[in-house]
């Protein structure tokens, strides 16, 4: 264990450490532990092949202590240096009777023991409604609280978090879907604008066009009335117009 202990520290300081798995390590007792762990809170020691608490710690800010599949079956006042300690976890061991138990009453913060799997759970009648009188504080018995419901444990609220991330990364797909669609609906806005003004520039153009043919027949008509006056006033024997004067001079001069 004291090998163990040492590897888990990584060359960190004990009292800044505060969670600490020693599972499987063997031992019958507790060795290499020391107070210098003052604000560890969660340790777990499963598994061990602890016979009995000797050497446990002062661990003043300890919550959650891991037991289970050991070989304990009395011992457990050494646990009063741990007035915090809020879970405990003994299933699978040696205690058979209720005095065993009964150390845990001075543990006034306890909310949830687990002794599932030691013979106390099956010995002692109506073991459920006396270990629940004997501790006060305590929750959760076993898994289920005083009126047989069941307690969800921690992992639950750890999947709750996990879910509602995962409705974030779900809103936030939504939001980035939603500007796809603004983008695509201002580009096919832009693309109607240049429709518009590439067909206003065609209708520009061919009404010039129009305009320069008007411009040319008005031309064309305004000589062919001078011409038209000019024959009427020869005809009528009324003295011609200069332009018809200086066409009539140019010819005699050509004779």
């Amino acid at each position: 264990m004291e090998k163990r202990i040492e590897l888990e520290k990584r060359g960190r300081n004990p009292a800044e450490i505060e969670e600490l798995n020693l599972d499987n390590c063997r031992s019958t007792n507790i060795l290499g532990l020391t107070d210098e762990f003052k604000n560890l809170k969660v340790l777990s020691l499963i598994n061990v092949g602890l016979t009995s608490l000797k050497g446990f710690p002062t661990l003043p800010n300890l919550r959650k202590l891991e037991l289970s599949d050991n070989r304990i079956s009395n011992g457990l006042n050494v646990l009063h240096t741990s007035p915090k300690l809020t879970h405990l976890n003994l299933s699978g061991n040696k205690l058979s009777n209720l005095e065993a138990i009964e150390p845990l009453v001075k543990l006034q913060s306890l909310k949830s023991l687990d002794l599932f799997n030691n013979e106390a759970t099956t010995s002692i009648d109506n073991y459920r409604e006396k270990v629940f009188k004997m501790l006060p504080s305590l929750k959760c018995l076993d898994g289920f609280d005083a009126n047989d419901k069941e307690v969800e444990d921690d992992s639950d609220d750890d999947e709750e978090v996990n879910g509602n991330d995962d409705s974030d990364d779900e809103d936030g797909d939504f939001e980035e879907g939603e500007s796809d669609v603004n983008l695509m609906a201002v580009y096919d806005d832009n693309l109607e604008e240049e429709s518009e003004g590439d067909d206003f520039e065609v209708n520009g153009s061919e009404d010039d066009l129009d305009d320069e043919d008007d411009d040319d027949g008005t031309i064309d008509d305004e000589d062919e009335d001078e011409d038209e006056d000019d024959d009427d006033h020869a005809e009528d024997g009324d003295e011609p117009s200069p332009k018809k004067r200086k066409q009539d001079g140019d010819q005699n001069s050509a004779v």
